[in-house]
């Protein structure tokens, strides 16, 4: 049996938490409406959607109520044995059939920085961590930190060898997010170009492309997230890989 205060896994929580933002931006409201429906403080739902403390199961059927979604089929499933596409360490053809082993400098934490798209010269910070999901045969990035946590992303990894570059795809409902980066440097950072949609007033959404860059965890003393505006700690340093986007270059951006 299951007690009312049972704490799922960190696994559990994980996907819990990805389907609720994914839910939050979806129906267009906030983490504060969504706590007040779910008879919930803001601060626990904050805290468990930013992996700082699991997900109990009580909180989990409120949510449950809140939002008329099934939440613990998810954290069920998560608690079985995990099943495999049959691929094993390999991942699909669709993907670049690379093995996981091959790609296993990939994995960990990363300092994920672009420019920001509502303010001119500051710059948009979050973490991105990479690892082997064995349910798809692949590895697969979540993203953390994010200033608008409704719009966190994960998705797939695919590394074709045709291209030399390594993709982080998005699928959602058939509404992509694309991101193009190079090989890793010595230094590990990986540089490229993102291709998204600005959210706008209302429902508007526009295509929108802008410099991106994936920064090792182990290269910044002092990871700082958010918008950073000039003048912030880090600023120069984050500016300074970004330029180097176009300086060497890494992608190109032309005029029309």
């Amino acid at each position: 049996m299951q007690t009312p205060d049972k704490q799922l896994s960190d696994e559990q929580s994980r996907e819990i938490a990805a389907i609720i933002r994914e839910e939050l931006a979806r129906r267009r409201i906030s983490r504060q409406t969504l706590a007040e429906q779910a008879k919930l403080s803001i601060s626990t739902l904050e805290k468990a959607l930013g992996g700082r403390r699991p997900f109990t199961l009580a909180t989990t059927v409120r949510l449950e109520e809140a939002l008329g979604v099934s939440l613990r089929k998810v954290a069920d499933s998560s608690a079985a044995p995990v099943p495999t596409n049959g691929n094993g360490d390999v991942a699909p053809d669709s993907l670049g059939a690379y093995s996981r082993r091959s790609m296993s400098w990939i994995a960990g934490a990363y300092v994920t920085l672009r420019p920001s798209f509502g303010e001119a010269g500051s710059i948009y910070a979050y973490r991105t961590e990479i690892a082997w999901d064995a349910m798809g045969s692949c590895y697969e990035f979540r993203e953390a930190e994010r200033q608008d946590a409704a719009y966190t992303q994960f998705g797939e990894v695919s590394v074709p060898n045709q291209s030399g570059h390594i993709y982080f795809v998005t699928n959602r409902n058939g509404q992509f997010r694309l991101i193009t980066v190079s090989r890793p440097t010595i230094a590990g950072e990986m540089y490229g170009i993102i291709n998204t949609l600005l959210a706008g007033r209302g429902s508007l959404l526009t295509p929108i492309a802008a410099p991106i860059a994936y920064v090792p965890m182990a290269g910044i003393a002092e990871p700082s997230y958010g918008r950073i505006a000039a003048g912030a700690p880090n600023y120069d340093l984050y500016r300074a890989h970004l330029q180097k986007i176009m300086d060497e270059p890494f992608a190109m951006f032309l005029q029309g």
